[in-house]
């Protein structure tokens, strides 16, 4: 990977206000995404996970600035997006594209197949002549394992395992240099899934393409992904390499999440000791103080002493002493977890 990272978030916050009455008057904020930071280098996957709710999506939106950052700055290859005028974003917007979760409402049923992977190419006229589009929309489509033949036909004539292709190819059609992927398997049987995951990891050989890849399928993370961001309520929680991640977690989150995880071995499922995390997960619009996982942590639980700290003061994504390489993690007693 180049030294250099080809997209870059510091501090990115997105608040939804809280309003009531008849004049809507705000009342607080639903912290969506609250203080995340990274780094994605030229044909990298960088995993995204965390339950449903934890801000994944969210974060993706605002990478490709489907929405507006409440507070927050993200650079592509040294620019700052959020301080592009309209114009230069339109032309930025040429190098990072997204595909979207849901295939069935991302795709608009009155258009042919030709068409919508097409768009791409009538917004950004200067990428292929006009003469050119059809035959580069086919090509797109054999590019993806979709036959080129079916350009003029509509999305509900492919079966669901096509579908996502679909959004493979529109992403790909003005050369993008890193896609946002939003769970584009989440709603896919596993073996579609594999073929879907494949065809990415082929892709990105291929054409250098690097991702950012949001599930909450852990094995389909580990498979794709170089580095893994764990998220919970809004923040970045653990951030490391797929092996440490995986092998070495040190976030008592990332350990319930990864002991959740079905093991097909029997004899290994019998060894397997899964962390039930008791609670429900507080709200986004009011967070616990301090660590934010705190309330449902069961090392906290273990040690009632390290409650103080833990219910006051907020842990920094940190380089953890036991890891491997670059492995942050936000807690207090992330060092502590190895020994407990």
């Amino acid at each position: 990977m180049s030294a250099e990272p080809i997209l870059r978030a510091e501090g990115l916050e997105k608040y939804y206000p809280i309003r009531k009455g008849v004049t809507r008057r705000r009342v607080g904020a639903v912290k969506a995404v609250d203080g995340v930071s990274f780094e994605l280098f030229p044909g990298e996957t960088l995993g995204v996970v965390g339950e449903s709710g934890c801000g994944k999506s969210t974060l993706g939106r605002l990478l490709v600035q489907l929405e507006p950052p409440t507070a927050g700055k993200v650079w592509f290859e040294g620019r700052d997006m959020f301080s592009l005028s309209s114009d230069k974003l339109r032309r930025a917007r040429r190098d990072i594209q997204i595909i979207f979760q849901d295939p069935y409402t991302s795709l608009n049923p009155r258009m042919t197949v030709g068409d919508i992977i097409g768009e791409p190419l009538e917004i950004h006229p200067d990428v292929v002549p006009r003469g050119d589009r059809r035959r580069r929309v086919q090509e797109l489509l054999d590019l993806v394992g979709l036959n080129p033949e079916h350009i003029n036909r509509y999305p509900h004539q492919f079966s669901g395992g096509q579908r996502p292709r679909i959004g493979i190819a529109r992403g790909l059609a003005v050369n993008p240099k890193v896609i946002v992927c939003d769970e584009p398997v989440s709603a896919l049987d596993v073996s579609v899934q594999a073929q879907v995951v494949n065809l990415l990891q082929d892709l990105q050989r291929e054409l250098g393409l690097a991702y950012v890849f949001i599930a909450h399928d852990l094995s389909v993370v580990r498979h794709i992904s170089d580095r893994v961001a764990v998220m919970y309520l809004g923040t970045i929680v653990e951030l490391g390499d797929e092996h440490e991640i995986y092998e070495n977690p040190t976030h008592p989150y990332t350990q319930a999440l990864l002991s959740a995880v079905p093991v097909p071995d029997p004899a290994a499922r019998e060894t397997k000791q899964p962390i039930l995390l008791t609670g429900d997960v507080p709200s986004p619009a009011d967070p616990p103080a301090g660590c934010r996982f705190h309330t449902r942590c069961p090392l906290v639980k273990a040690h009632p002493e390290f409650l103080e700290r833990c219910s006051t003061e907020v842990p920094a994504l940190a380089l953890h002493p036991d890891g491997v390489g670059e492995h942050l993690s936000a807690c207090h007693f992330a060092r502590r977890l190895v020994e407990a």
